[in-house]
């Protein structure tokens, strides 16, 4: 398999050179920050609001790849203020309650565009359980 890499269409991916998402060989799926940005438009709103529509992008890159929030393994949440971590916190347990990814929030100064409060980074996994063929053990925690 080799690397594939979709887009989004948003403004900044042309303008900046990056890609929404990247699927590396072994399955291992890495979607860029995504934010409140839908059709190319910035969606303003509640913290809430804006958690909600950067996981949907998120989400809309990982179903290009044929891959859904089921898949995801690692959630990363950046915030402006402190004050919306329970609003955030809320979208995404709405999200990936039933899923459990490793998570991280944290707190930065801001982003390129100062009505966005949430910024999201999501990673998922291709595959079932590791194998002895690929270096796994598959009783290693059985």
């Amino acid at each position: 398999m080799t690397v594939r890499k979709v887009s989004s269409g948003a403004p900044w991916e042309e303008e900046f050179g990056y890609s929404r998402a990247v699927e590396l060989p072994g399955g291992l799926v890495l979607v860029s920050g995504c934010t409140s940005v839908v059709d190319g438009a910035i969606q303003a709103g509640t913290p809430y609001e804006q958690a909600v529509n950067s996981f949907g992008v998120a989400v809309k890159a990982l179903e290009q790849l044929g891959l859904g929030r089921e898949d995801v393994v690692r959630t990363r949440m950046y915030l402006t203020h402190a004050r919306d971590v329970e609003e955030v916190g809320r979208a995404h347990k709405e999200l990936f309650d039933a899923v459990r990814p490793a998570a991280s929030m944290l707190i930065v100064s801001g982003f390129v565009d100062p009505s966005l409060v949430v910024e999201v980074e999501v990673e998922a996994y291709r595959g079932g359980a590791p194998s002895a063929r690929d270096g796994g053990d598959p009783e290693a925690g059985a």
